[in-house]
């Protein structure tokens, strides 16, 4: 594994609440998995915040991984902010903070004076900044998910593998045996194939 692949992001959620010439702001801030994951996570601030007069999403999320690197999708909107003033900003402080797979979301009720495209830059920046540190930053390694399943025969067998490896792992317990696992990506390859040789090639894996 190479320094590239251990990425910055959030340890948890975070959030921070402050008022500006009248207007409230509330900065909200958590680590997500996916592109799913992220607009799912606009999508239910802006819902619990509908009242608000702005809820200004951004995010930075890894969209592929493995030995070809992998690629960031990122986003963000003013959501009826003036062009530039907010959406942009939010945007700016994870590309600055070097944060991938995290989303924010900044909330604002108008309290009935405007604050210019450069006031507002510097509220949606300081929302985005406080609720990052009030989540913490920290490193992660890039996981991949995959799922085996075998006999019960099998099953101690790969238990005792999945236990020794640097993995978390959920099984099921029904006809069969199944193991949902989450590996770090270059501890997967090696995991799968211990697997095969160990059941000889009688574990199925997805």
């Amino acid at each position: 594994m190479t320094d590239e692949d251990v990425f910055r992001t959030l340890a948890d959620r975070g959030e921070t609440r402050f008022e500006i010439r009248g207007s409230t702001f509330i900065g909200h801030a958590t680590p997500v998995d996916s592109r799913e994951g992220a607009e799912s996570f606009v999508d239910a601030i802006a819902e619990e915040y509908d009242d608000a007069t702005h809820n200004v999403p951004a995010y930075r999320v890894r969209v592929d991984s493995g030995r070809s690197g992998h690629l960031l999708r990122e986003y963000q909107s003013d959501d009826g902010e003036p062009t530039g003033s907010s959406g942009k900003p939010a945007l700016n402080v994870l590309q600055q903070r070097d944060l991938e797979n995290v989303a924010v979301v900044v909330t604002r009720y108008y309290g009935g004076t405007n604050l210019g495209v450069g006031g507002l830059a510097r509220a949606y920046s300081r929302a985005v900044k406080e609720a990052i540190e009030d989540a913490d930053v920290v490193e992660r390694r890039p996981h991949e998910r995959f799922v085996v399943a075998v006999e019960y025969d099998d099953s101690g067998t790969v238990r005792g593998i999945l236990e020794s490896s640097d993995v978390d792992f959920d099984a099921e317990y029904e006809t069969a045996v199944r193991f949902t696992v989450s590996a770090p990506v270059d501890v997967a390859p090696g995991v799968r194939d211990h697997i095969r040789s160990a059941t000889s090639g009688r574990a199925t894996i997805e």
